[in-house]
């Protein structure tokens, strides 16, 4: 079948892949430039979503199913570039890959889960080495934002210094909003296989589980609260730092480890400063370790999907996606002593105001700035595929702030 789209978001009748085809009608319409179509399972659900997004009644609408290999084939091959919104991906997103990567199709998704994305990077980089795909997971809150701080970071280190960081704190300074319903499926279903197969806890708990054939040093303890000397604040864990940081690992070592081999990273949330700050983040990691012990319990599990996690199709108004928006801080030190710091704001709701627009940035970065020159065919994390490319659409784009803070 011959390629005639530049891009198809698959999952369009989904709340976050609405939102994806939203953002696309609202910068790109109908008959322009950018020649997309929408695609999932119902035409008629395909079709109401058209309608509530205002979309031209030319848009094309594309029916294929993650559960029917052959649909997803041809549906690949129509596309230089799929954008899926359709997760737990471990449950529903193999098949759709494995065409991308095998058809030649540049890929992206929101995929929070390391355990298949484990399972995933060896068995797909042949074959979109070979086709040419380029296969680019996490493209949203997890881990855009983190993944492109630590690097635009290490961009103004080698600039100022002409040397990398060797330690990088992330620290979580504001975020109002929520994590998306399908971040807390991704979990439920991550810590579900866990449960069937223990010996994966170590993939889940190792930081270089995403970088086959490299180990790096020790990293620090994510566990428990703990005193930031360079925050001079109190920290407490942050649920998502096991995705970011492999991923931030990864990124690393795609590039030739331009950090260095013996770079040092971790990320918390930050809980404030003095005795305040200190109960605060104790009572943050005592929820935080509570939590996980409830979710460990397979009747918890099953409480939290039927009546806490959004039912397909439902999530925050546009108000509260739109007065949403997040405070990242990276703080860093070479190893002979000089520090920097930088700061990376969006200006929505991280879980799908802002993933949303991050996730479309990234499929439009790979189709019009990236060549496969710049990065061929093969399995890549945002910072390593776009690099400093992404950083400049994100800001220009996509509501989000990269800079150094020169007052550090």
């Amino acid at each position: 079948m011959k390629t005639t789209l530049d891009l198809i978001v698959f999952g369009a009748t989904g709340f976050t892949g609405q939102l994806v085809a939203e953002y696309l009608n609202a910068t790109h319409g109908v008959g322009g430039e950018l020649a997309w179509a929408m695609a999932g399972r119902s035409l008629d659900k395909l079709v109401q979503v058209r309608d509530r997004i205002g979309a031209d009644p030319a848009l094309p609408l594309l029916v294929a199913d993650a559960s029917h290999p052959a649909s997803l084939t041809a549906l690949v091959r129509q596309a230089r570039v799929v954008i899926t919104t359709v997760g737990p991906y471990q449950l529903h997103g193999t098949a759709l890959v494995e065409a991308c990567a095998k058809a030649g199709t540049d890929y992206v998704d929101l995929c929070g889960e390391p355990l298949w994305m484990a399972q995933m990077i060896p068995r797909l980089e042949g074959p979109a080495r070979k086709s040419g795909a380029r296969i680019v997971f996490s493209c949203g809150f997890d881990s855009i934002p983190f993944d492109l701080g630590v690097l635009f970071l290490q961009h103004e280190a080698l600039q100022r210094f002409g040397k990398p960081l060797q330690r990088v704190r992330g620290r979580v300074r504001v975020m109002k909003g929520s994590f998306s319903g399908g971040t807390l499926a991704s979990l439920l279903a991550t810590l579900e296989q866990t449960r069937r197969e223990p010996a994966l806890e170590r993939v889940l708990a190792d930081p270089f589980a995403l970088t086959p054939g490299f180990r790096g040093p020790a990293q620090p303890d994510e566990a428990g609260a703990r005193y930031d000397e360079a925050a001079q604040a109190w920290t407490a864990p942050f649920v998502m730092a096991t995705i970011n940081t492999k991923n931030v690992h990864r990124t690393n070592a795609l590039r030739e480890h331009p950090y260095g081999r013996d770079f040092v990273y971790d990320e918390r949330l930050l809980a404030g400063r003095g005795p305040a700050g200190q109960r605060r983040a104790r009572r943050l990691a005592l929820n935080t370790k509570l939590q996980n012990a409830a979710l460990g319990f397979a009747p918890a599990r099953a409480l939290l999907s039927r009546y806490v996690l959004p039912k397909p199709g439902e999530g925050p108004g546009p108000h509260e996606r739109e007065t949403g928006r997040y405070e990242l801080v990276f703080s860093g030190e070479t190893d002979d002593g000089r520090t920097l710091r930088a700061v990376v704001e969006g200006d929505r709701d991280p879980g799908y105001g802002s993933t949303s627009r991050m996730l479309c940035e990234a499929a439009l970065c790979l189709l019009q700035d990236v060549d496969r020159g710049m990065a061929a065919g093969g399995v890549w994390t945002p910072g390593a595929a776009m690099g400093m490319a992404l950083v400049r659409r994100l800001q220009e784009r996509a509501g989000l702030r990269f800079a150094i803070d020169d007052a550090a």
